[in-house]
């Protein structure tokens, strides 16, 4: 290994010697050592997976159900409503897909940057990052077009378009090609320097053509398989094979939703796998890692999987419900006197505020002096629109009055 690579070894795990297993557990290193371990893509007969259909039967028809009965409440919403659900739900998953693998995007920059690629009219829109900007079109790529086949190339685009500057972090990397053997082989691994754990090794680089090639035929493949299995199968095996330097993790749950999108026979977007396998994020790793690490039979992985997706479809009703009483809120004010700070201001409530409102962050985000600021929130406490919170004096803070608090 040579010195820059092993500096970008270096540098990887101090990026990381804070995360733990609470937080982003398992991090991706390239190391110069090959030790022999015995992991899924060895067996004899990989990658022809096996499941216990009878254990998954009764899981997956619940789901359907589910699935069906979402679809049909959301058919009789308004197409302002369905729209702003997909814009929510579209947001929480690039948001939260990313903060699996440990980075945060800004909130702001993801709503407007796939506002405008879907031309939805939004108001208080702010410019997005050419990063940011790259992260939607791979995950937009995948759920607006789901009927279009994957290939080797659209791939390498997702993956040109996660790494606009062909770098990650301060590293370059190799963008939109298959890893390659210059760093030495691809290894999941946790742990202090010297104290690592080895949680995965992937397939040898010289695999992946091959490998990728079996992955897309079967995918692209008209078999007859559930297509809520398939999402859960593609994504395991994607992830699996790890054919690129980074970026995996987004792109195999990019590929799992654009197959749940396929099995919804819809663009919009209502619930969030993502934003689900983010708060069970360390039972997503231990699962990834004992099927892995096992035989063919990844009855565990499709059960847990379907499972998450059991939660992402429950939790659409908050979504919902929140998308629903905005709506309404607006169709009950229409005629108030409510300036556009206040308008501003209002749906960013209403759209999941990060933290407390007080009057300084009302001030900056809607680049305004505080006395002015202020002004505007009594106005909304007179109109019975805010609600002050119990806490007073300089930790003052405000809700929506709709919202129940």
């Amino acid at each position: 290994m040579d010195a820059e690579n092993k500096e970008f070894n270096r540098r990887k795990f101090a990026e990381n010697k804070f995360v733990n297993a609470e937080n982003r557990p398992y991090i991706y290193r390239i190391i110069a050592e090959n030790k022999m371990a015995r992991y899924i893509h060895q067996q004899k007969n990989w990658p022809d997976f096996t499941w216990d259909h009878e254990l998954l039967l009764p899981v997956l028809s619940a789901l359907r159900y589910k699935q069906g009965r979402l679809k049909g409440y959301m058919e009789v919403l308004g197409f302002n409503q369905r729209n702003e659900s997909t814009l929510v739900t579209l947001t929480q998953d690039v948001l939260k897909s990313s903060e699996i693998e440990g980075e945060v995007l800004n909130p702001e920059q993801v709503r407007s940057s796939i506002a405008r690629k879907l031309g939805l009219d939004v108001a208080g829109l702010v410019p997005a990052d050419r990063h940011v900007d790259g992260v939607v079109e791979m995950m937009l790529d995948a759920t607006q077009n789901y009927h279009k086949p994957l290939s080797q190339e659209r791939l390498f685009g997702w993956h040109a378009a996660l790494f606009p500057n062909g770098r990650s972090g301060m590293f370059k990397i190799k963008v939109a090609a298959w890893r390659d053997h210059e760093k030495g082989p691809m290894q999941v691994v946790s742990g202090a320097m010297g104290k690592e754990r080895v949680h995965y090794e992937a397939p040898d680089a010289g695999r992946l053509a091959k490998e990728m090639k079996v992955f897309l035929k079967w995918f692209n493949s008209s078999a007859t398989t559930d297509l809520v299995l398939k999402s859960a199968i593609a994504h395991f095996w994607f992830v699996s094979i790890h054919p690129f330097d980074d970026g995996n993790g987004r792109i195999a749950r990019a590929i799992a939703d654009m197959v749940l999108a396929k099995a919804d026979a819809d663009k919009q977007r209502f619930y969030s796998m993502s934003a689900q396998i983010r708060l069970q994020r360390k039972a997503y790793y231990e699962v990834l890692e004992k099927n892995q690490r096992g035989q063919l039979d990844i009855s565990t992985w499709l059960l847990w999987y379907m499972n998450c997706l059991d939660k992402a479809l429950n939790a659409s009703d908050v979504v919902v419900k929140r998308v629903l009483t905005k709506s309404k809120f607006w169709d009950e004010h229409a005629a108030r006197a409510i300036n556009e700070r206040q308008r501003l201001m209002i749906n960013k409530l209403f759209d999941g505020f990060e933290g407390k409102l007080n009057s300084s962050k009302w001030a900056k985000i809607a680049k305004c002096s505080a006395d002015t600021a202020l002004r505007d929130i009594q106005d909304l406490i007179k109109k019975k629109i805010l609600l002050k919170e119990e806490a007073g004096g300089r930790s003052t803070t405000y809700v929506l009055r709709v919202m129940g608090k």
